[in-house]
């Protein structure tokens, strides 16, 4: 009986892991059962992204409640998946570097920086910042962008399947776009998550749903001005910020506990 009750709780953390449920009550029961503790102190959290996730926002809430060792992010306002024509390679002889800068301008470096303002030279600047020694191999890594573009394609699964092949003991995960204030912002947002999550889905990278369930609502923002947790319906203020760590924190560690959950049953 002992054995055919192990082999079910490790079928059930098996079937929750694929299908995204590790919240789940019966995974919990089986967390408290195996005592299976997932230790972050040793762990290397690194992220990209826009604004929402430029400096310490909602990773620094992560990086603090589950305890990681380092923080590496190089996320920076403005920032897209997409790459414009004239893209420049980070770290090439004629890189001018990136800016975050959003308002009118004719100088054409500044131009040339925000074109290079991009997941793409981001995820190149985290590979040599790793590989100078900056900073640790990352054990977790989340992206966090997609609010400013306005498709998505070859940018983001670039971006992903880089990450897993140059760091393939890195557990990736993806955070999808919150809603804003904005009606017609959101029903976009909508459209670019569902392609993001096809690219997530053929690589096994696990999705989390921000827009949906990290608690910022579109009921309770009103866009270019301050809501309940947006200071302009579409940045979260440091009370968003906190509630956006909170959840993502949660999910990532659900979803470790149940992978080490499912190694120790096996």
């Amino acid at each position: 009986n002992k054995e055919r009750s192990i082999k079910m709780k490790k079928w059930i953390l098996i079937v929750l892991l694929f299908t995204g449920c590790s919240a789940d009550h019966q995974a919990q029961e089986a967390v408290v059962q195996t005592q299976v503790k997932v230790d972050f102190s040793k762990m290397h959290f690194g992220c990209d992204g826009n604004s929402i996730t430029a400096g310490n926002q909602w990773s620094k809430t992560v990086v603090d409640i589950l305890g990681f060792a380092t923080h590496h992010n190089v996320a920076v306002g403005s920032a897209k998946w997409a790459c414009y024509i004239d893209t420049q390679e980070y770290g090439s002889k004629d890189f001018v570097g990136i800016s975050g800068g959003w308002k009118s301008t004719d100088d054409k470096v500044e131009i040339q920086k925000r074109h290079n303002n991009v997941a793409k030279v981001h995820i190149q600047k985290f590979i040599s910042e790793v590989e100078n020694g900056s900073f640790p191999v990352p054990d977790i890594f989340v992206f966090s962008m997609g609010t400013n573009d306005t498709k998505i394609g070859r940018g983001a699964r670039w971006c992903i399947q880089t990450i897993i092949e140059r760091f393939p003991e890195c557990r990736v995960f993806l955070c999808t776009p919150i809603q804003s204030g904005s009606v017609s912002h959101n029903d976009l947002n909508l459209k670019k998550i569902a392609v993001l999550r096809e690219i997530c889905n053929a690589f096994s990278v696990p999705v989390i749903d921000c827009y949906s369930e990290c608690g910022i609502k579109a009921e309770d923002e009103v866009w270019e001005e301050r809501g309940r947790y947006l200071k302009d319906g579409l940045h979260p203020d440091v009370e968003g910020q906190q509630l956006m760590g909170q959840y993502i924190a949660k999910k990532i560690q659900d979803y470790l506990t149940v992978v080490l959950c499912s190694k120790s049953l096996l």
